[in-house]
């Protein structure tokens, strides 16, 4: 692998364990990357999912202060993201590669679209909290259950900005503080990643050297995340992954 090839990974999967942490985004900057340097979309997808697992743990120990006393929160949430990443693992491998170069388009301009209505979602969430509904569940109940579900199958197919996803949902059902929401969000993440990661292991074709780049880069990212997202520009941040993603969506589609 050439050398500037190499720091170019690296420096997205910093990039990316950073955003993670933060947004939840960061595969529309590793992804395209890949893509970039030749690598097939499916190759591309599996090599950036297991290069991704080591940071989305990293974030997940940088917010362990916040996770204090969401154990059971995190097992009853945490099985449906879990049987979820299985289940889009599975249709990534099972399904045509044709079938998923014709839908990332798509799932890239979604996850865009996400990135770009995530304020005013998360302004939503916060007169919610403002007005917090003693009535709900601990823990959410069977609808955000199932929406987890779902969500962590996007995650085990494709996966760009599922975090930004989980975080709306857990601020929609949940009445909680939003950096121990974020922190339950790095959580289901990693598991969504970390089991969809196992199969590809074991059933798929991975490009070794960039996943391991990705996952130095990421697990440091995951890192920074943790401590200085409070003070990076989310709206600059934002607003250049969606370009990003929509440029690689655009590519794909012509």
């Amino acid at each position: 692998m050439p050398l500037i090839e190499a720091l170019a990974i690296f420096a997205v999967g910093l990039a990316a364990g950073t955003v993670n942490t933060i947004v939840g985004s960061g595969s529309l900057i590793t992804f395209p990357t890949l893509l970039a340097f030749g690598y097939s979309p499916v190759v591309a997808n599996v090599s950036n999912t297991i290069g991704l697992v080591p940071g989305s743990l990293s974030g997940a120990v940088g917010y362990r202060r916040e996770l204090a006393g969401q154990r059971a929160r995190l097992v009853y949430l945490g099985s449906a993201s879990t049987a979820g990443g299985i289940t889009g693992a599975i249709l990534l491998l099972v399904l045509p590669g044709s079938v998923f170069r014709g839908i990332v388009p798509v799932l890239i301009l979604l996850a865009c679209a996400l990135l770009v209505i995530q304020p005013r979602m998360s302004a939503r969430v916060a007169r919610r909290r403002s007005a917090a509904d003693a009535s709900k569940p601990a823990h959410g109940g069977p609808i955000l259950l199932a929406t987890v579900y779902l969500t962590g199958v996007y995650g085990g197919y494709f996966g760009a900005a599922q975090g930004v996803i989980l975080f709306a949902l857990l601020g929609i059902f949940l009445d909680d503080d939003l950096q121990r929401l974020n922190a339950a969000k790095n959580v289901l993440a990693a598991l969504v990643n970390g089991v969809a990661a196992l199969l590809f292991i074991v059933a798929s074709h991975i490009a070794w050297g960039p996943a391991g780049l990705l996952a130095v880069g990421s697990t440091i990212g995951g890192q920074l995340g943790a401590k200085l997202g409070r003070r990076l520009p989310a709206p600059v941040l934002r607003a250049g992954i969606i370009v990003v993603g929509v440029a690689v969506a655009v590519r794909l589609l012509i």
